[in-house]
């Protein structure tokens, strides 16, 4: 009987060494994990130049209102238009990456609960706030604590550090829009959040290179 040898026969008669073997599966992991990567860098970049132009857009509108009034009515399609598009983009990809996989949802049926009941308690709180007469309660970086919050703790449990450190700095931007004014706080929702989402895309980018040149 012939002995194994260290190499196996490939096609064409040629070697395929198990070190060769183990280079194309890192190879391929890397691949499988940027491919399906929930908000791949490119994306997040985009979602960051829109998130810029409409919040700062808004801001133009109402920073010399005296007194404030709130967004105009040219206002609102320039938002709904950001939300619509952001939704699109984020759905498509999303599609287009998992088309034929079937396994673990990203988020389990308790943490997409308390995400709801987050933004839930959101809005009760913000109700609270305004009957109580503070100032704040409708600004538009007061929605962002509690679920950043509520983030954060989930990303925490999963020991996602890279999330949690995005859910710490979504309610950051929460607390110091809340002392921007009520114009302002459309200035500080605009450059935080497109801050974060450039700074997610950096942090991804960097870790799949560092995946690649690892030896």
């Amino acid at each position: 009987m012939n002995h194994a040898s260290d190499t196996t026969a490939a096609g064409n008669g040629g070697t395929f060494d198990p070190r060769q073997a183990a280079a194309l599966l890192e190879q391929t992991t890397q691949q499988a994990r940027r491919k399906f990567e929930p908000s791949p860098p490119w994306l997040l970049a985009t979602r960051a130049v829109l998130v810029l132009a409409a919040l700062g857009a808004i801001w133009l509108s109402v920073r010399g209102q005296h007194p404030y009034r709130g967004p105009t009515a040219a206002d609102i399609p320039v938002l709904i238009g950001f939300i619509v598009v952001n939704f699109a983009a984020t759905v498509a990809v999303r599609r287009r990456a998992t088309a034929g996989v079937h396994g673990r949802s990203r988020f389990s049926q308790g943490e997409i609960m308390l995400l709801v009941v987050a933004f839930v308690a959101t809005v009760i709180a913000m109700l609270g706030l305004s009957v109580a007469g503070v100032s704040f309660a409708w600004y538009p970086t007061t929605v962002l604590v509690i679920p950043g919050l509520v983030w954060a703790g989930i990303s925490a449990a999963r020991a996602n550090w890279r999330e949690l450190a995005t859910g710490l700095a979504i309610v950051v931007i929460g607390i110091v829009g809340a002392f921007a004014g009520p114009a302002g706080s459309w200035a500080v929702a605009a450059v935080g959040l497109c801050a974060i989402l450039l700074g997610n895309a950096a942090v991804i980018i960097w870790q799949q290179r560092r995946s690649v040149v690892r030896p």
